[in-house]
């Protein structure tokens, strides 16, 4: 069993910032020549990649955990006549 659910949008920001901390450390150790306006998309496009895994992982798990609760409750409803009062 997993000690913790998987978290797809933090694995995609880790690694945009890993890649955006080794591009910086190659062009200060000079093996590498780019401009520095090539670092603004592609943290962006980290950035939105990883909201976008997010909400795509919360939108799955959610439907998930719906579905798996209606399966759970196969019991009578707590009314049979339609009336949600309490008698």
């Amino acid at each position: 069993m997993l000690r913790h659910e998987f978290r797809p949008g933090r694995a995609l920001a880790g690694l945009t910032m890993l890649a955006l901390a080794g591009g910086y450390a190659a062009e200060a150790a000079g093996a590498w020549k780019v401009p520095w306006a090539f670092f603004l998309p592609v943290l962006l496009g980290g950035l939105f990649l990883s909201a976008t895994a997010t909400w795509t992982a919360y939108m799955v798990r959610r439907r998930r955990d719906a579905r798996k609760a209606s399966a759970e409750n196969m019991e009578a409803p707590a009314s049979t006549s339609g009336s949600h009062a309490i008698k």
